[in-house]
């Protein structure tokens, strides 16, 4: 039996004891650190995982609509699905590589999956370990539909899909140099079409090869009709820096890949530097190395940038995607996926390698020792930080519900259970007694909106 069935198997078993019990059947969830009394967000409850402790899990997603929250846990080999009305676990969508161990027994991102995960309607999307993309059909009596091959070695990662869910761009950010899949989406569509348009490239000028340098998660503006695709480091962000070429630290900023699917052609597309004249190419960032990225109001794209990339980028930047004008946001780093939320106006950090004090010592927060997780949050209007939230060890994934405004941040199982895991007291404080890590759900209540009001945007397309 394989071990991803044998998950599989453990998953469903543990379901039919887990969804008879409340989410406050085990011991005192949201206390300690990580649920502060006196922030905006509050830690409402945690959500326990079922099946292999969580050591590795990725990209986070919500569709309000469906009242669904997924997350790509790589330990059980699957997306997870969580209702976001009774706040339980559903179910697991498996047939993925699972968690590919290196001989320490920590896990080999690489080639492990899933990933990054989308939807739009009843269709999933997640990338696996195997350069593949995994596709489901959520209402489908067989949920697995179909996997694509984008023609590499390495993990599918962090994906994007157009407002009506008709087109697709996800990154092979481990392979050298890393490249873009544009794909052909099924929007609402009853039966499933998905297939490769194109390859999409980036100038080698800007991306060297042989530098494990990458590309991370893109997002699509509907008004500039658009993907913005982060880069953590590009050659020549100042002049001469090192990228990787020279032996010490990296001193090369980040870019952001702007992408118009309707000049992309098969089989490759190549882009150099921002073309201003079509709105494509590479545009610089300033003292940014962005993991994520967020399409905000008014088409402002949150970048979360990270010290694990630049140790002097401390900051997150926001880029308008029209004005190509570029805003720092103080006193918050360390992000991988950030997330807006159209139902308060926030911007959420998953920051795990935020810096403990601002301004950093030396400059840069690049020691583990001055880094800390905290789940940011982002005043969308005014690009202010209103607070932080302590998080266990590597919480770098987040996705918020923007009918109900609740926000859902996995939490790893402690060290003391899976290599790699919490080692601090955040996690058990947020999980409670539950010792295979958990979903931890904060709320933001705001004024004079009830839970599942609606409102005119399509979450389902959510950047």
């Amino acid at each position: 039996m394989s071990r991803n069935l044998r998950a599989y198997l453990y998953a469903s078993a543990a379901a039919g004891l887990w969804l008879t019990a409340s989410t406050s059947s085990f011991a005192a969830p949201c206390t300690g650190p990580g649920a502060p009394t006196t922030t905006q967000t509050k830690c409402l409850t945690a959500i326990q995982i079922p099946g292999i402790p969580l050591q590795s899990f990725d990209i986070s997603w919500v569709n309000p609509k469906r009242a669904e929250m997924y997350f790509a846990d790589r330990s059980n080999g699957g997306v997870e699905v969580i209702d976001t009305r009774s706040l339980k676990w559903k179910r697991l969508l498996p047939g993925f590589k699972g968690a590919v161990h290196n001989p320490n027994g920590t896990v080999n991102n690489n080639i492990s999956g899933p990933d990054g995960v989308v939807s739009h309607g009843r269709w999933l999307y997640a990338g696996d370990g195997d350069s593949t993309l995994k596709v489901f059909d959520l209402d489908g009596a067989s949920t697995f539909v179909a996997s694509i091959p984008t023609g590499g070695t390495t993990r599918v990662d962090e994906m994007a899909l157009t407002s009506n869910g008709k087109l697709l761009v996800a990154a092979n950010n481990a392979e050298d140099p890393p490249f873009a899949t544009l794909f052909v989406a099924n929007g609402n569509a009853a039966k499933n079409s998905v297939s490769v348009i194109a390859r999409i490239i980036v100038d080698q000028t800007i991306i060297p090869q042989g530098a494990g340098l990458s590309l991370e998660q893109p997002a699509w503006d509907p008004e500039t009709k658009r993907f913005f695709n982060s880069i953590p480091i590009i050659a020549n962000n100042p002049s001469g820096c090192n990228y990787g070429q020279l032996s010490g630290p990296i001193t090369c900023h980040g870019g952001v890949l702007v992408i118009d699917p309707k000049t992309v052609t098969g089989p490759t597309t190549q882009l150099g530097a921002f073309n201003p004249a079509t709105n494509t190419g590479v545009i610089a960032l300033n003292g940014c190395s962005p993991n994520g990225s967020s399409v905000g109001p008014d088409s402002k794209i949150l970048l979360g940038c990270t010290p694990q990339n630049n140790p002097n980028d401390v900051i997150q930047l926001v880029i308008n995607a029209v004005s190509k004008k570029q805003t720092a946001i103080a006193d918050i780093t360390g992000s991988d996926e950030v997330w807006f939320n159209w139902g308060d106006d926030r911007y959420y950090t998953g920051s795990s390698r935020n810096c403990k004090v601002f301004p950093p010592p030396g400059g840069n927060c690049a020691a583990a020792s001055q880094q800390a997780a905290v789940l940011g949050v982002i005043d969308a209007k005014s690009n202010k930080l209103i607070e932080t939230i302590p998080q266990s060890s590597n919480s770098h994934s987040v996705a918020a519900d923007s009918k109900r405004n609740l926000i859902f941040v996995p939490q790893v199982a402690p060290a003391s259970v899976v290599i790699g895991g919490d080692t601090t007291t955040v996690g058990q404080g947020l999980c409670g007694q539950a010792t295979n890590g958990c979903v931890a759900v904060f709320r933001h209540k705001v004024e004079g909106k009830d839970d599942d009001d609606d409102h005119d945007h399509d979450d389902d397309a959510q950047d």
